[in-house]
């Protein structure tokens, strides 16, 4: 259960110790401390983005197809390693290693591997205006900051790294402090790949490490995932200095079940939507809105379903359900589903469950204004609501400050497509939920977030345009 790392940070090509204060990583299913880390220090935030702006310049030079290959062969070192990295995963995170093994690091490698294809092939764009002409050349933006979530550690370092790369951006990574393994070995793997020194740096630390790299000087550019508060610290502290921001936050998102939907698929969307990662997903379909119909066969199948979810030792291949990550947030999820009982809410299956482990849990007959229904719980609780009509479930569904995702189970495609055209969510799925391509853009509006992560879409978020005017004849002047 040894997963002590080289050094704690890694700045300007090679492992540093860190010289701020401790930081112990524990395995969730055990509570045993597998590593010891150091934040760094204020200092050392600013030697990491010192780095960062010395070597991004020339690495911004390379042709687009140069910065593709170290990409590439980075994904490759990661699917070659994609065993002994997933472990280092569970460990880090609790999760179950069948998860891990699929979900995680493979993510990565399929970023890695999506923008170095992409990269090569991003042009600018010629404007004729009848003598003269213009074009547009799309540029990197610098050094970006980017601040990881503790529940998918190494998939969200690579989700942020492989757009501002390939872009010719730099950037210093801080993981959070919950989780701060993977993001260490991405660094070790892109410089095994080539990246040059500078380019791909990490910090460890908590918020004054984060604050201290949000509003360093060379810091063009912060893309966070993490919950609504620290976003609108991490966004007002970006503002100051004008950078541009990604914001990836929460979500109380509406699945919406129609009694027309196949029964079995809508029940496994709803518990792949709230107890994968046992719950510890932003994305998660928390609000299950199920029609008046098809309520009572719904709740039976989900209960019977969820009885045969295996817990245990996450790195067990047949575990399921792993431990919470931390007893902190342990805590928070059994305080909700206290508030649950208290209002009135009837639960049908799970509990508060004991030590690392909140079973998956269901709760009916709750409404609108209870704070189940209401907050962002991150945890296996899943809040089933009733509903009458296409009508009401759309304002209900959108009747909170999140709009992360949503989903909608119908047969009928032609309301399907007019329930999410209706709903203010950033992500939307139709008979299926939480499954994210590297294709296909992800992100929230309103509270849950700005700006977009994956697909092309990426790009604009990772670069800004310049237009180049050519005059092709003499300057008329009225001078």
């Amino acid at each position: 259960m040894n997963a002590q790392p080289t050094a704690s940070l890694f700045i300007d090509g090679r492992p540093v110790e860190g010289e701020g204060a401790a930081l112990p990583v524990f395995y969730p299913y055990t509570g045993q401390e597998i590593a010891t880390l150091r934040e760094a220090s204020t200092d050392q935030v600013a030697l990491a983005c010192q780095a960062a702006a010395r070597a991004q310049p020339a690495w911004a030079a390379l042709a687009p197809v140069d910065r593709a290959r170290v990409l590439s062969r980075a994904a490759a070192i990661i699917r070659a390693r994609n065993d002994e990295l997933s472990r280092l995963e569970t460990l880090d995170t609790g999760k179950p290693i069948q998860e891990t093994l699929i979900a995680d690091w493979e993510s990565g490698a399929q970023a890695l591997e999506y923008f170095a294809g992409l990269g090569p092939t991003l042009t600018g764009q010629m404007i004729p205006l009848g003598r003269d002409w213009a074009y547009t050349r799309r540029e990197p933006l610098g050094v970006c900051a980017g601040i990881g979530a503790w529940n998918y550690p190494s998939q969200i370092a690579c989700w942020k790294a492989a757009p501002a790369l390939i872009m010719g951006n730099a950037m210093v990574f801080k993981p959070s402090e919950e989780t701060p393994l993977g993001a260490l070995q991405l660094a070790a793997i892109l410089t095994e790949a080539g990246l040059p020194a500078g380019i791909f740096n990490v910090v460890q630390g908590g918020g004054a490490v984060g604050a201290a790299l949000v509003t360093d000087v060379n810091v063009a550019k912060v893309s966070l995932t993490g919950s609504v508060p620290t976003g609108r610290r991490v966004y007002a502290a970006a503002a100051e200095g004008m950078r541009h921001v990604t914001m990836e936050l929460g979500g109380k998102s509406p699945l919406i079940v129609f009694d027309d939907a196949s029964l079995e698929d809508a029940v496994g969307a709803a518990m792949l939507a709230n107890f994968y990662s046992s719950g510890q997903i932003c994305s998660n379909g928390t609000r299950v809105f199920v029609q008046e119909g098809i309520r009572d066969a719904f709740l039976r199948r989900l209960a019977e379903r969820a009885a045969t979810i295996r817990m245990g030792d996450p790195l067990d291949a047949e575990t399921q359900h792993g431990p919470i990550t931390s007893p902190a947030q342990a805590e928070k999820i059994r305080a909700a589903i206290a508030a649950g009982q208290a209002a009135g809410a009837r639960l049908v299956c799970g509990g508060p469950g004991e030590g690392a482990f909140i079973p998956p849990t269901v709760f009916a007959d709750a409404t609108d204004d209870m704070t189940i229904a209401r907050d962002e719980i991150f945890g296996p609780v899943m809040t089933t609501l009733t509903f009458r009509d296409e009508a009401e479930v759309i304002a209900r569904a959108n009747a909170t400050g999140f709009g992360l995702a949503a989903g909608v189970f119908t047969q009928d495609l032609t309301r399907a497509h007019r329930v999410t055209a209706g709903l203010q969510a950033g992500t939307c799925w139709i008979n299926a939920y939480n499954l994210t391509p590297v294709e296909m853009p992800f992100g929230g509006v309103k509270q849950s977030g700005i700006g977009r992560e994956n697909s092309a879409a990426a790009i604009e978020h990772y670069s800004q345009l310049k237009s180049v005017y050519v005059g092709m004849g003499p300057v008329e002047a009225p001078y």
